[in-house]
């Protein structure tokens, strides 16, 4: 059985492709697998475990029919979805995983991560990033009333399009000797994530030898996701 990882679904309420997609995900490809890893971004925004908008229920619904027919979930936070937090996680019958977690994929040991630290010449983007994963801001943060809460994610969202429109290409791209040294302080030669919207296999030097580096697809246009069965990975993609 293959193990399959997905991240940069987006979803959200005013976009009904990638929801209708990803339910549709759960209830055929993922009922194969041996297990799904969802590397973050699963949702456009996340503002806390109370937010009672219908299309969370529907996919915590779809997860935890996934969980209860025996197939393992993992989810690791995005930049979108970083304050998603345990009460939302058990109702989907999902485990968290660390932001950078090594994991034995076809008995190749693998590095986790969505990707968004790997983009370190993106200077403002990391600032926010060291902010945003403070405990204490975001428990400020979650103290806001909901419609607070969905009013400064909606203005965060226009901010996040707006710095992407200006940045520069490379820099909204990994930085190779980042990746490098993630490789090296965890002690892997292959690494999957996602963030940077740039599905590729990629081959690296590495030391005495190559390394590997898959880069999830994002769901804005098709549907992606990557395939480990046994040491080998594939990527799939599919029309919404």
């Amino acid at each position: 059985m293959a193990v399959l990882f997905a991240s940069d679904l987006h979803l959200d309420p005013a976009h009904p492709a990638p929801v209708e997609a990803f339910l549709h995900f759960l209830a055929g490809p993922a009922r194969e697998a041996e297990a799904l890893y969802l590397l973050g971004d699963l949702f456009e925004a996340w503002i806390g475990d109370d937010d009672d908008d219908p299309m969370h229920g529907r996919v915590a619904e779809g997860l935890a029919a996934l969980a209860t027919a025996g197939i393992p979930v993992w989810f690791q936070h995005g930049n979108r979805d970083f304050l998603l937090g345990p009460d939302f996680a058990t109702r989907c019958g999902m485990a968290l995983l660390d932001e950078a977690e090594v994991r034995p994929i076809g008995g190749v040991p693998t590095l986790l991560m969505h990707g968004d630290q790997l983009c370190t010449r993106d200077l403002g983007y990391q600032a926010f990033r060291r902010q945003a994963r403070d405990p204490d801001w975001q428990r400020q943060l979650l103290a806001q009333p909901l419609a607070a809460r969905r009013a400064l994610a909606a203005a965060a969202r226009g901010e996040s399009r707006a710095h992407t429109a200006a940045a520069a290409t490379e820099i909204m791209d990994v930085e190779p000797e980042t990746v490098r040294a993630a490789l090296h302080v965890h002690g892997v030669r292959r690494l999957i994530h996602g963030h940077t919207h740039r599905p590729a296999i990629h081959r690296l030097a590495y030391g005495d030898a190559d390394a590997e580096r898959i880069v999830l697809p994002d769901w804005h246009a098709r549907a992606g996701w990557a395939v480990a069965d046994g040491d080998a990975i594939t990527l799939v993609e599919q029309p919404l």
